[in-house]
């Protein structure tokens, strides 16, 4: 053997059998065990959601009900008209409230004589708004003055809980919000059909009130949908357009770079931020007026323009490069490029951005806190300039409040501000399947 022979080399190791039943068997189980925690936190979370839906709709379905008094109220020519001008401002100096005590008391068959704690037990089954139903009625009509005229009026806040179970007539007669004699009277008026519940549209036609009752949504509505508009007529066209001008226009540079960071970062700033931001600039600075709809509008649209830039930028992007090659190639300038093929093959995707920008912003609570959208306002706002609340603060004001009325109150604003918000997610996935195009 020659002392330069090379020396053998050692064996490989043997590969490993890719088609091992062990490594096999090991691998299924793996992959079942996998899908079973997949299996088991999806359905901890819809659990968790159908629980949340539940206890909402088990809490609010009451409030679209609402009791109510059919009475024969005469109208005292002699309280509301005494001189005989049908003068319409002397009408709100009449007591509507007795009118319709009296009307009761003899829908119970009581005499016409009644002692003051009659009085009082009476009174403490109709609501505070009855003095305003009966008042509207008779400005409306001032000939019904001297009549006896049939109207629906709102039963207490406490009676309603009655005969919707939220009060236990079982407890001590001291420690229960309604009197034994004023279940004996209930239980007469429900059986003689004057008591009854039905839809309660006062819901959405009332506006605040110190009542459950007579409280209702139809300012925060107003101003939800005041708000809404302004925030797309700012924020849609000036997102787009600057979603636009970056994506096609703008140089690549440290200036443009700095912008980009900045917008994503805005989008993650906590919601209260902007609040801040709309009351020193919006209020203290330009002087508009606390608690507008404007104000409400121009701090969400600050809010949404990020979400709005970010979600046209992507859809931009997506847009393949051979169409704007295409359109190039045949003459067309980059502003015909841009709006006559690019943005409307990114139309779904900019759509979809928008509403999802907008359910953000009708969902917000702390920034309309920070501007003072919190006020007590019982007329319908008829401009954006007027005071208004928003459906997510007047679910807050609910609330806190302690009647026992407004918990379900509480829970149907709610419900409503859930169908608002399903109804435009609904639309955002309609429209992206809709106008969507695939590559």
């Amino acid at each position: 053997m020659t002392a330069n022979a090379t020396a053998t080399p050692a064996a490989a190791p043997p590969l490993p059998r890719l088609n091992d039943p062990a490594r096999l068997r090991v691998r299924y189980v793996a992959e079942a065990r996998f899908r079973i925690y997949g299996v088991v936190a999806l359905a901890i979370a819809l659990s968790f959601l159908v629980g949340l839906f539940a206890s909402i709709i088990s809490n609010g379905w009451s409030a679209f009900l609402q009791s109510n008094y059919e009475l024969p109220v005469y109208l005292d020519p002699a309280e509301i008209d005494p001189d005989g001008k049908r003068d319409t401002s002397r009408f709100n100096l009449a007591d509507y409230t007795a009118m319709a005590r009296n009307a009761m008391a003899k829908s119970l068959g009581l005499p016409d004589k009644l002692d003051r704690a009659t009085k009082r037990d009476l009174k403490g089954l109709l609501s505070r708004a009855v003095d305003v139903q009966i008042r509207d009625t008779v400005v409306a009509d001032p000939d019904l003055i001297g009549k006896t005229v049939k109207i629906d009026l709102l039963a207490h806040g406490n009676v309603d809980s009655l005969l919707k179970g939220a009060i236990d007539r079982s407890i001590p007669e001291a420690r229960r919000q309604l009197n034994d004699r004023q279940l004996q009277w209930i239980d007469k008026l429900v059986a003689d059909g004057v008591l009854h519940k039905r839809f309660n549209t006062g819901l959405f036609t009332y506006g605040a009130s110190s009542q459950p009752e007579s409280s209702g949504l139809a300012v925060a509505l107003i101003g939800s949908l005041f708000m809404m508009v302004t925030v797309m007529v700012l924020a849609v066209p000036i997102g787009v357009a600057a979603a636009a001008y970056l994506e096609e226009f703008a140089p690549k540079n440290f200036l443009t770079d700095l912008i980009e960071v900045n917008i994503n970062n805005l989008a993650a700033v906590p919601s209260i931020v902007f609040g801040l931001l709309g009351l020193a600039v919006f209020i203290n600075f330009a002087g508009l007026p606390r608690s507008a709809s404007l104000v409400g509008g121009l701090v969400l649209a600050l809010m949404t323009l990020p979400t709005v830039i970010i979600a046209t930028r992507a859809a931009i992007r997506a847009v393949p490069p051979s169409i704007r090659e295409a359109a190039l190639g045949v003459g067309a300038s980059k502003m015909q490029t841009l709006f006559h093929h690019v943005l409307p093959l990114a139309f779904p995707g900019i759509m979809t951005g928008t509403i999802i920008g907008l359910v953000q912003a009708l969902g917000e609570t702390a920034p309309l806190l920070m501007i003072g959208m919190v006020a007590f306002v019982v007329d319908i706002p008829g401009s954006v300039m007027e005071p208004a609340t928003a459906l997510p603060v007047q679910i807050y004001m609910w609330a806190t409040s302690a009647e026992r009325g407004f918990v379900e109150r509480t829970a149907g604003a709610t419900i409503v501000l859930l169908a608002f918000l399903f109804v435009m997610n609904a639309a955002a996935v309609y429209l992206r399947r809709k106008f969507e195009r695939t590559w």
